[in-house]
C-alpha cells in the first residue's frame, strides 16, 4: 500500500541559513542510492521535509535497504497519501490504514497530528481528539495511550494528507560529500574498512590506497581490498582506490634498518606515500584503522613516531576502541566476512619478531639516514606504480 516515503534527518535540522545545501546533498545522495533500485522514484523537498515518491511499481524492501545506506537519514517513514475530500473521508481513510498495517487490534494507539496547512478547519489538538474517536469506534479492542502507543499515528494535513506511524531507523550521520575529502589507508584488516565507514558517515568523501607487496602478497589479498572497498563504496559513494607497489621500499627498509624498527619505519614511508597522493587529490586529511595498543605499532609513543612525518592531520575514528568494538561495526556493515579471508597484507608479511613499542622518534630519524642513497628514488618509482581503480557497488 505504500507508494512513497518521508525522510527524516536529526543534525541537518539545527542547522543555519546553509540548511538547504545539506538538504541539497543529502536528497543527491538519496537519488544516487535509489538508482540502484528496480523502479523509478521522485525526490523532493519541501517546507523541512523531504520526500520519495514511487512512481512506477518497486521493491519495497530493496529500497528501504539502499535508504538505509545513505548517511543523513536518521528515519525512513513509509507514508500513505490520501486527497483532502473532508474529515469523514479523512476518518475512513485512516481506519482503512490502521485496518491493513495492523492485523492485530489488541493495540494502544496515539493520534499525533501536524496542519502545515493553515486553512485547514481543524486545528491539530481538534484533529487528534476526532481523529481518535473513530478509531476507537471503529476498533473497540485498541486504546489510547498518550504516553507509551504502541502505535504513533501521524497525521501530516499539506497539499494532500499524510498518514504514517512506522520509522524506520536510518544511519545517520551527514550527508556525504559535505565534509570534504579524505585518504583512507585502507589494508585487507578488519579496521581500516570501519575507520573509513565512520569517517564518511560524518560527511567526509572517501579516498583509498592500498599498499601491494608482490610476490610476498597475492593477487587475492589485492583483491580482497577491492571487495572492501566496494563494500564501503555501498555506503560512502565511488571509492577512489590507489594501489601502490611497496615492495622495493620494504625489501629496502628490511636491509638497512633494525628489524625491530621495520614496522614503524615501514608505516612512515606509507603515511609519507599516501599524503602525496592525498595532496595531488585535494583531500584534507589521512584515515587510519588505528587504535591505542593494539599491536605495538599502536602505542601511543607509536603514533606519535608515525605522525611525526604528515603534515595533513591525520584522522583515527577508531582510537578508543576495544577490537571487540570494531568487530561488531564490521558485522554491521558486511566487511567482516571478508575481513577474515587468510589473505596476508604486506604489514603482517614483514612484521618483526619483537617490534619496538616506544620507539625514540630521534633514533628513528638517525636510522632512517640509512636509507638516503637510495629512498627518495624508490618512493619516487612507488608512486609511478599507482593503479587507480574506481570502486562502486554499482
Amino acid at each position: 500500500m505504500f507508494k512513497a516515503f518521508l525522510i527524516k534527518y536529526a543534525e541537518i535540522g539545527v542547522k543555519g541559513k546553509n540548511r538547504y545545501l545539506f538538504e541539497e546533498a543529502l536528497a543527491g545522495q538519496i537519488k544516487y542510492a535509489l538508482k540502484k533500485c528496480e523502479g523509478e522514484f521522485q525526490v523532493r523537498r519541501t517546507q523541512g521535509r523531504i520526500y520519495v515518491d514511487a512512481l512506477t511499481e518497486f521493491d519495497f524492501e530493496e529500497t528501504v535497504t539502499h535508504l538505509q545506506r545513505v548517511f543523513g537519514i536518521s528515519g525512513i517513514c513509509p507514508v500513505v497519501y490520501v486527497e483532502d475530500e473532508g474529515f469523514e473521508k479523512l476518518c475512513r481513510d485512516v481506519n482503512d490504514y490502521i485496518a491493513e498495517v495492523y492485523p492485530d487490534k489488541n493495540k494502544t494507539f496515539k493520534v499525533q497530528a501536524r496542519r502545515a496547512r493553515k486553512n485547514y478547519p481543524k486545528d491539530s489538538m481538534t484533529i487528534n481528539a476526532d481523529v481518535g474517536e473513530a478509531v476507537l469506534a471503529a476498533y473497540p479492542s485498541m486504546h489510547v495511550d498518550v504516553h507509551k502507543p504502541d502505535i504513533l499515528l501521524n497525521i501530516e494535513v499539506r497539499e494532500k494528507i499524510y498518514i504514517y506511524s512506522e520509522t524506520i531507523p536510518g544511519p545517520g550521520g551527514m550527508p556525504v560529500g559535505t565534509g570534504g575529502k579524505a585518504m583512507l589507508l585502507l589494508s585487507g584488516g578488519i579496521d581500516s574498512p570501519v575507520a573509513g565507514y565512520m569517517i564518511a558517515k560524518r560527511g567526509v568523501k572517501i579516498d583509498a590506497v592500498y599498499f601491494n607487496a608482490p610476490p610476498y602478497t597475492s593477487e587475492r589479498a589485492k583483491q580482497k581490498v577491492i571487495d572492501l572497498a566496494k563494500i564501503v563504496s555501498r555506503y560512502a559513494g565511488p571509492v577512489y582506490l590507489h594501489i601502490i607497489n611497496f615492495t622495493d621500499i620494504q625489501l629496502y627498509i628490511y636491509e638497512k634498518c633494525p628489524h625491530e624498527e621495520l614496522t614503524i619505519i615501514m608505516r612512515r614511508y606509507m603515511m609519507r606515500i599516501a599524503e602525496r597522493i592525498a595532496q595531488e587529490t585535494e583531500c584534507l586529511g589521512l584515515i587510519t584503522g588505528e587504535s591505542i595498543g593494539q599491536v605495538a605499532s599502536q602505542t601511543m609513543h607509536s603514533l606519535a613516531a608515525t605522525n611525526e612525518v604528515c603534515t595533513l592531520p591525520v584522522y583515527r575514528p577508531l582510537i578508543g576502541f576495544d577490537k571487540q568494538e570494531i568487530v561488531q561495526v564490521s558485522e554491521k556493515i558486511g566487511t567482516y566476512e571478508t575481513s577474515i579471508l587468510p589473505y596476508e597484507d604486506c604489514c603482517t608479511i614483514f612484521v618483526a619478531k619483537h617490534p619496538v613499542t616506544k620507539p625514540n622518534v630521534s633514533i628513528i630519524r638517525r636510522h632512517e639516514e640509512n636509507l638516503a642513497e637510495k629512498i627518495d628514488e624508490l618512493v619516487e618509482n612507488a608512486l609511478k606504480t599507482d593503479e587507480l581503480l574506481i570502486v562502486s557497488d554499482d
